[in-house]
């Protein structure tokens, strides 16, 4: 068995008893010693655990128990989630040493799910903008992105085959583009966030990280599970993503290119790429303009990100703000400044945004847009734009990014589709089908 099988692939291989987890763990081991010094995603990693947690799924396995859907299956943990049984720092000294007594609910269900939890990967501070020690797997001089730096880098330098994070502005997309792996933010609530770092109620997003679509599906269904002690989330029946993503279409789908207005804050080069791109694919994709005023989405995604980061790190500015970067208590300072009304007035836009985008995604089965300016950036002092990202989390919207692209320096760049709120099973199936085309 190949050190690069995907998670679904594992899965199957552990299921008919042609790999054992204890197997594929010590493979992940290898991989992340061989690495770890360059790559450097991870805050904590215990082997020797990992190998137990792997040993008890395969002594289930052998006992003939009924198997999970990620039975076996190493997956990395961004450290703003918590773990009852390792260390959830939160990417800050002011949180060092915090060990947590309860799983965060997208832990458990994991374990639920059978999985093996590796480690935690490294996050930015407090998930926001200060960059961890995390680097490119492709250059080590340059950003792996952020905030969820280590999982990308994780996933991508093939350490495990899969990872979680999470989003409120562009830390899913921009670092799963910035290292050429698959990133996936299903639509506002439909993953609990209970337990994890909360920055925005109103934004915060879990996403996940994989080699394929086929294993976004499978490790995202298994988070889709209505959790009560989440104010976002409102009982639903669980979305057949595995299913619907491994279909074909019904019929070739339509994709929207929309630019947005902020076209001009992409390089020239990413520019050139996606109109490129978009007249190769021609017959399927159609451009589309969206309204000026929908440049306004990234002030109004500002203040409330602001304001409420000035709500939930209150007690760390209070008590420890000379330890915070220069970048974070500057958000913070301004989000106290915010008033009431303009923070209600721009969560009231989201709706706004969301009412026009209906009138397009009536017509059309994705919108396709940059998932980042450019390639990442040359060094490790910064994550890289997040605006990109920004509008569709504002809106709650669900979006994946593609890595299909390259920059000329032979880093990826990554193509982002982005559909309506709650119609991410046909996202994904959408994106399924776009990668098939451009891979064929």
């Amino acid at each position: 068995m190949s050190q690069t099988l995907s998670a679904s692939e594992a899965a199957a291989a552990i299921r008919s008893s042609n790999l054992t987890s204890v197997d594929l763990v010590q493979r992940c081991i290898a991989r992340i010693e061989a690495l770890e010094d360059t790559v450097r995603a991870w805050t904590f990693f215990d082997p020797a655990y990992a190998l137990r947690q792997a040993q008890e799924a395969d002594r289930l396995h052998r006992a003939n128990a009924p198997l999970a859907p990620l039975h076996g299956v190493p997956v990395g943990i961004k450290d703003i989630f918590d773990t009852s049984d390792m260390p959830t720092e939160n990417g800050t000294v002011l949180h060092a040493g915090r060990t947590p007594v309860e799983d965060a609910a997208a832990v458990a269900l994991l374990r639920a799910a059978g999985a093996v939890i590796m480690g935690k990967t490294v996050t930015t501070e407090l998930a926001v903008y200060s960059p961890g020690k995390t680097r490119n797997p492709h250059d080590p001089s340059h950003t792996p992105g952020g905030s969820s730096s280590g999982s990308a880098a994780a996933v991508a330098a093939e350490m495990v085959p899969l990872a979680i994070g999470s989003q409120t502005n562009g830390s899913v997309i921009r670092p799963a583009a910035y290292c050429g792996v698959y990133g996936y933010k299903p639509t506002h609530g439909l993953v609990s966030l209970y337990g994890a770092l909360a920055q925005s109620v109103p934004l915060d997003t879990i996403g996940v990280f994989a080699r394929n679509i086929e294993d976004l599906a499978l490790i995202t269904e298994q988070l889709m599970v209505y959790d009560g002690r989440d104010p976002n989330q409102r009982p639903r029946a669980r979305a057949a993503l595995v299913d619907t993503a491994a279909q074909q279409p019904p019929v070739p789908p339509r994709i929207a290119f929309v630019k947005t207005p902020i076209w001009p804050k992409a390089d020239a080069e990413t520019q050139e790429a996606f109109t490129s791109f978009v007249a190769s694919h021609g017959s399927h994709v159609t451009e589309v303009t969206l309204p000026d005023w929908f440049g306004e989405a990234i002030g109004w995604h500002g203040i409330i990100m602001e304001s409420d980061l000035a709500r939930s790190f209150a007690r760390e500015y209070e008590r420890g703000r000379e330890r915070l970067s220069t970048t974070l208590r500057s958000m913070i300072e301004r989000g106290q400044k915010h008033l009431a009304i303009d923070y209600n007035r721009a969560l009231g836009q989201a709706e706004r945004l969301n009412q026009s985008l209906r009138q397009i995604f009536a017509d059309y089965d994705a919108i396709l847009t940059p998932a980042t300016t450019g390639t990442a950036p040359r060094g490790l002092d910064t994550t890289g734009s997040p605006i990109f990202c920004t509008l569709w989390t504002l809106t709650g919207a669900p979006a994946i990014t593609l890595p299909l692209l390259r920059g000329a320096n032979g880093l990826p760049l990554g193509v982002q589709l982005v559909a309506a709120k709650g119609d991410d099973a046909r996202l994904l199936r959408t994106a399924r089908w776009l990668a098939k085309q451009v891979m064929s």
